[in-house]
């Protein structure tokens, strides 16, 4: 099983798992490099006859949010959901609440919830990736995003038995 996780803002990242493997990568800059991601790991599973699952975070603009920031994120949010519409892959979208609500009592305040998101993902992750990568800010909410929908897949798949 494939499961990939997408924080989709231009500061997010994806996260990729395959059989234990996790490739990190932060948000490319361009729809080619985004399209370049989804693409491997659709190849992968069909070459390896798995079955691959996108779990990206359901995302909306904020009052507060200046005009031209909010229009930039919603364009980063439709472009990744573009692509994968276009190479015809499955996704759920998955409210921050929704997959946050899985770790603990994450903290209310931004910077420390970060920082909570980080040492998680650095914790349940470190010993699927090698010496090259490492937790960022930029992924780990990708990561965490990624771990939801594999335990979600895990379940899924033991309660149709």
């Amino acid at each position: 099983m494939i499961v990939i996780g997408i924080d989709p803002g231009k500061s997010g990242g994806l996260v990729v798992i395959n059989n234990n493997k996790v490739s990190l990568h932060k948000c490319p800059s361009s729809t080619h490099g985004m399209s370049a991601i989804l693409r491997q790991a659709k190849s992968s599973a069909w070459i390896d006859e798995q079955s691959i699952h996108i779990a990206i975070e359901k995302v909306w603009a904020f009052p507060t949010d200046a005009r031209s920031s909010a229009f930039k994120f919603g364009v980063n949010y439709g472009m990744w959901l573009g692509i994968i519409g276009s190479l015809n892959l499955p996704f759920m979208e998955v409210p921050p609440q929704t997959w946050m609500k899985a770790y603990e009592k994450l903290p209310k305040d931004k910077k420390e919830r970060k920082k909570a998101i980080k040492d998680i993902a650095t914790d349940m992750l470190h010993d699927m990736f090698n010496n090259e990568q490492r937790i960022t800010y930029a992924v780990s909410d990708a990561a965490l995003i990624a771990l939801w929908c594999l335990e979600r897949k895990k379940n899924y798949a033991i309660d149709e038995r």
